[in-house]
């Protein structure tokens, strides 16, 4: 858990979860002229904050083991928003929304948690990729380690743990 205060969301993205990667990349690079910064093949991230993942991929991360029960159309987009001070966010809103999972680790090593909008839109909130970066170095992993956990470039983590 982070000593940093809570802050208050900034949205950083729109994600779109889609059927086929290759025909959306296409769609959004070539007919609307997108530029992709990452590109991890089940997910993909263009400049400006539009980002897509493929559905099955993303209802796993998201819903796991009941990710087959999970009605596609009903989830098949989410909004994302990052604030430090994720654990005491979610303990600030947890009773207002109706919680899809609370604050847990990502593959990638980012702690986040996901709720419900009125409309039933997954909106996601995560921490800074930078505090992600700290914590995991704190916890003893080498540079390379991160790297690798996070998905994240070294000179990335090198000039986060410079500025810290």
């Amino acid at each position: 858990m982070s000593n940093l205060p809570v802050s208050v969301p900034k949205f950083q993205s729109a994600v779109f979860f889609v059927s086929d990667i290759e025909v959306s990349k296409r769609f959004y690079s070539d007919v609307l002229g997108q530029k992709i910064t990452m590109d991890f093949n089940a997910n993909v991230t263009f400049e400006g904050g539009l980002s897509i993942w493929r559905t099955d991929y993303a209802l796993n991360i998201i819903f796991k083991d009941k990710a087959r029960q999970v009605q596609v159309g009903a989830n098949n987009a989410e909004i994302y928003f990052e604030c430090n001070g994720i654990d005491a966010f979610f303990e600030q809103i947890k009773q207002k929304v109706k919680v899809v999972h609370p604050v847990e680790e990502h593959p990638w090593g980012q702690r986040g948690f996901r709720v419900y909008d009125s409309d039933g839109h997954i909106v996601e909130f995560g921490e800074p990729m930078s505090e992600t970066v700290l914590r995991l170095h704190k916890q003893g992993l080498s540079l390379d380690e991160v790297a690798v956990k996070s998905m994240m470039s070294s000179e990335f983590i090198k000039a986060v743990l410079q500025a810290h």
